[in-house]
């Protein structure tokens, strides 16, 4: 069973520049500082690409935890996702939809997951995961949207 997150987030700026700085390795590692997150394999500078495979340390709960994702189905500036390729879950998705309506950029992240260890992990999806996920896609999001509208 997985879990499944829908996050809306709307910009005052075109489409192709959100876009862009959500493909951007600088805003994503500038979103979760408070995380210690960095690149230990893979694309560190510049702006993500289809295929780029990239491996993540970061602190959560306390624990140093890794996780590979492969960026994939890039069609900029309307779409991209990542998929873990290795990494503390069962099943990791996250699609990024772009869309321009009256003049603003409506971003939808949906993100789906799956904690590993069967019953146990989902009631862990239940009691604390699904909302940490939330709290950080909503961090990495308002990073975002201070990023776009400086």
């Amino acid at each position: 069973m997985t879990q499944l997150i829908v996050l809306d987030t709307v910009f005052d700026a075109p489409v192709a520049e959100v876009c862009a700085m959500s493909l951007s390795v600088k805003v994503h590692l500038d979103s979760m500082t408070h995380h210690r997150e960095r690149v230990v394999a893979g694309r560190n500078t510049g702006h993500f690409v289809e295929g780029d495979v990239v491996t993540w340390s970061a602190r959560h709960f306390g624990l140093p935890l890794s996780l590979t994702v492969q960026i994939f189905d890039v069609d900029a500036p309307h779409r991209f996702a990542n998929k873990q390729v290795h990494g503390p879950f069962a099943a990791y998705h996250h699609e990024h939809l772009f869309e321009e309506i009256d003049g603003r950029t409506h971003m939808q992240d949906r993100l789906t997951f799956a904690a590993p260890f069967g019953p146990l992990g989902r009631l862990v999806e239940k009691l604390f995961l699904r909302h940490y996920m939330q709290t950080l896609l909503d961090e990495r999001n308002t990073a975002l949207l201070d990023t776009v509208t400086r």
